[in-house]
């Protein structure tokens, strides 16, 4: 089956998502956790998880065979990825009711999008042997 990628996205100017009481990241993680067991006892789990926030990203350059790390996300935006699901969907229909159920889950928009493993990661998802 294809593999999609389902994106969370923090947005710049609007008001955060995030759970600002222990009650409501209770609430909250018990949502997330409820759509992974579902996800799971579904067989489309493949990989999924969170990220830091876009301060806390570092960026790799190689100009000339020199490497320069520089802080902050790549692009600036005001939408950075926030986290994401790799799901194993027969097709775009069903990767999009997962990934309305995910929007659902954490209460923001979610990207749908076919993922294409490459190399050791497709061998690694396929039980195949080489690239």
């Amino acid at each position: 089956m294809p593999h999609y990628l389902l994106s969370t996205y923090i947005v710049e100017g609007q008001p955060s998502r995030a759970p600002s009481s222990p009650e409501e990241m209770q609430t909250f993680m018990g949502r997330v956790a409820d759509l992974e067991d579902e996800m799971e006892a579904a067989g489309v789990f493949v990989f999924g998880g969170g990220l830091t926030g876009p301060g806390d990203a570092t960026v790799a350059t190689v100009t000339g065979g020199d490497t320069v790390l520089t802080d902050g996300p790549f692009a600036e935006a005001k939408e950075q990825i926030g986290g994401f699901y790799i799901i194993d969907a027969p097709d775009d229909a069903a990767a999009h009711a997962w990934g309305s159920k995910v929007a659902s889950a954490v209460g923001g928009p979610i990207e749908v999008r076919a993922f294409r493993a490459t190399g050791k990661v497709r061998d690694h998802m396929t039980g195949s042997q080489g690239s």
